[in-house]
C-alpha cells in the first residue's frame, strides 16, 4: 500500500506582521498560524511545531498499539504527548529534540518487555523515522 497525505499552508504578509492558515486535506483541521503563535504568546493559533507534535504523538500511539498487539497484549488506553522544542541557533532556528511521554494501560506485561516494545516503536514509527534528524527521546510508563 502506498498513500500520499497532504496539508496546505497559506501565508499573507511579512514574517512579523503576516498571518496564515494551515489546512489538512481531510478537512479535519483548518487553523490560523502566525509569528506570535510560533514564537510569542498567541495561544489561539497553531504553529508548525505543534502540528509536528500532533503527528508524532498520533503516529507513535498507533504504532505502539500495533506492536503491543503483535506481542500478544491488548492495551486499554495509550496516551502520548510529544514535546517539540524549537530554539535559536545562530541566525536561524532548529528543532534539536522531541520528547515523547507515553502512558499505557495494558494488562499482563512486565515492564522490561514493555520498555523494549516502546523503544522499538520509537525507532520504527514512520513519523519518528522521518524526524530522525532531531534527537527523539522517549519516556514510557505503564499506568
Amino acid at each position: 500500500m502506498n498513500f500520499t497525505r497532504k496539508a496546505d499552508a497559506d501565508w499573507n504578509g511579512g514574517i512579523m506582521d503576516g498571518e496564515g492558515t494551515v489546512e489538512l486535506e481531510s478537512g479535519a483541521f483548518k487553523g490560523a498560524y502566525s509569528f506570535q503563535s510560533r514564537f510569542g504568546d498567541d495561544t489561539k493559533a497553531t504553529n508548525p511545531e505543534e502540528l509536528i507534535a500532533a503527528a508524532h504523538a498520533g503516529c507513535y500511539t498507533m504504532a505502539l498499539s500495533g506492536n503491543l498487539g503483535r506481542a500478544g497484549y491488548k492495551p486499554k488506553n495509550i496516551h502520548t504527548t510529544a514535546n517539540v522544542k524549537i530554539e535559536k541557533q545562530g541566525d536561524g532556528f532548529v528543532i534539536p529534540n522531541i520528547d515523547l511521554v507515553t502512558e499505557v494501560d495494558v494488562e499482563g506485561i512486565e515492564d522490561k518487555e514493555f520498555q523494549k516494545i516502546a523503544e522499538e516503536t520509537k525507532k520504527t514509527c514512520p513519523v519518528s523515522q522521518v524526524l530522525s534528524g532531531a534527537e527523539i527521546s522517549l519516556k514510557a510508563s505503564l499506568v
